[in-house]
């Protein structure tokens, strides 16, 4: 299955959960903690759902990221010679 049908099968599955969910609230109520906290995690379901769907047709998610080249030259002494050796304390000074 590619990655569009299967966020399609979840989308049905999401469309299902809803259905049921409508069914129970009629016959439970919509106003317990427990119904408003299922409907609220099924609300987030389908948020996340979209953003992956959203996320799966962007050409970005398939492409890799851009490689960053770091050189092995060895950093500018001079940049630190206002501070300190973090987590050591200061040159001029023992720990006790």
């Amino acid at each position: 299955m590619s990655v569009h049908d299967d966020l399609t099968t979840v989308q049905r599955s999401l469309d299902d959960l809803y259905r049921s969910l409508g069914r129970l609230e009629k016959q439970l109520g919509s106003g317990g903690l427990e119904m408003r906290r299922v409907r609220t995690d099924a609300d987030h379901l389908r948020e996340s759902v979209a953003l992956l769907r959203e996320t799966a047709t962007t050409p970005a998610a398939t492409s890799r990221p851009e490689l960053v080249t770091i050189s092995d030259t060895p950093y500018d002494i001079s940049l630190w010679t206002d501070s300190d050796d973090e987590g050591l304390g200061a040159r001029d000074r023992h720990a006790p």
